[in-house]
């Protein structure tokens, strides 16, 4: 897989920023009017371009296409209900798509989003697409994966609730189909995730196996630990939920970041990479100053006569500050023993001046 992949203007790989997901999901759902939530849909767009996230995602689904009829019944918002009927309520309307995509270009956001089925995969590429997400659930789905491998773009794929097997199946087929852009995101599919699910430490793990880039799709509520903490270890790209209320009603609004969560994540992962800084050990133009100023140097710290011996009672370690600096510390045991070849004044820099030969 290649090492650096290019997702529009912006390049992903060793030596560039972190890619931020913004995932708004579901999460413009939030009234039973459509005129609403499609206005909505258009403010999470906002808020993901103005927290600094390079691209926003939703998900595009069909409840028929899903699940078998009659999959069962799963806990929603406090009530039973069928797990058809759930995922109806949020089904993103088709049409709105191309208007999404088009609002995206204008607010210089990428767009793009998680197909769950062939056709969403060709109404996403019809609209131009730089782009596709598989969802952790669709890992195992080898027909999606190969139509999506086939439009020959970057893949971003989350890994939740699979084994390493599963996720060496799904890399080795999709780099079959002739995709080599694959990024594997290291996911907990748990929602909220608890701190003690994330295990950050699989990104080395998948770094290590298949050699590609990786990222964390994080489902913790809180916006900075996990983000932050996978950037340290390595993550090239971070996904997270994001929405404008938790107490919206649908299934990914409890545990989404706020608005002003969302950018200071974004800001957080800035940090951190300055703070990750380079590799290399060596003394910065910051660091000169203090260090002409406060390292330590041999000097004199009583009078001693010529001809008298120098030893721990009269020579110490000092730091310098402004003063003429002695001799590196390093050379501390060899003056030790050896004779002064002057009148030495207390204070005074240690140097081969002052030392018999």
């Amino acid at each position: 897989m290649k090492k650096t992949i290019n997702v529009g203007n912006k390049i992903i790989g060793e030596g560039n920023p972190c890619f931020v997901i913004a995932e708004a999901g579901a999460n413009w759902k939030i009234s039973p009017d459509n005129e609403i939530n499609y206005k909505h849909a258009l403010k999470l767009i906002d808020i993901a371009a103005e927290s600094g996230a390079d691209i926003v995602k939703f998900q595009i689904f069909s409840a028929d296409k899903i699940y078998v009829k009659d999959a069962g019944c799963a806990n929603y918002l406090g009530d039973e209900k069928s797990i058809y009927e759930i995922i109806k309520d949020i089904e993103l309307p088709y049409e709105w798509i191309p208007n999404l995509k088009k609002y995206c270009d204008q607010k210089e956001i990428m767009f793009f989003a998680s197909p769950f089925d062939i056709e969403a995969v060709d109404i996403l590429e019809k609209v131009g697409v730089e782009s596709y997400k598989i969802a952790s659930y669709s890992i195992t789905d080898f027909p999606l994966l190969k139509h999506v491998a086939n439009k020959n773009k970057p893949i971003f794929m989350s890994t939740g609730a699979s084994t390493l097997e599963e996720v060496e199946r799904a890399f080795n087929y999709i780099k079959k189909c002739g995709n080599d852009q694959l990024i594997l995101l290291q996911c907990t599919a748990k929602y909220p995730a608890p701190m003690t699910s994330i295990n950050l430490r699989t990104i080395d793990t998948l770094k290590s196996k298949f050699g590609c880039l990786i990222g964390l799709s994080d489902h913790s509520r809180d916006p900075i630990i996990a983000p932050v903490g996978a950037v340290a270890l390595g993550a090239k790209v971070i996904e997270k939920h994001y929405t404008t209320d938790n107490n919206h009603a649908g299934p990914d609004h409890k545990f989404a970041v706020l608005p002003l969560e969302l950018k200071k994540m974004v800001d957080s992962i800035r940090k951190m990479e300055d703070a990750l800084g380079s590799n290399h050990k060596i003394v910065i133009e910051e660091e000169e100053e203090l260090r002409n100023f406060a390292r330590h140097f041999i000097y004199s710290i009583k009078s001693i006569k010529k001809g008298e011996l120098f030893t721990s009672e009269n020579i110490d370690t000092l730091r310098c500050g402004k003063k003429e600096k002695g001799l590196d510390p390093i050379f501390y045991d060899n003056i030790v023993g050896k004779r002064a070849s002057c009148d030495i004044l207390p204070q005074t820099p240690i140097n081969e001046t002052v030392v018999e030969n």
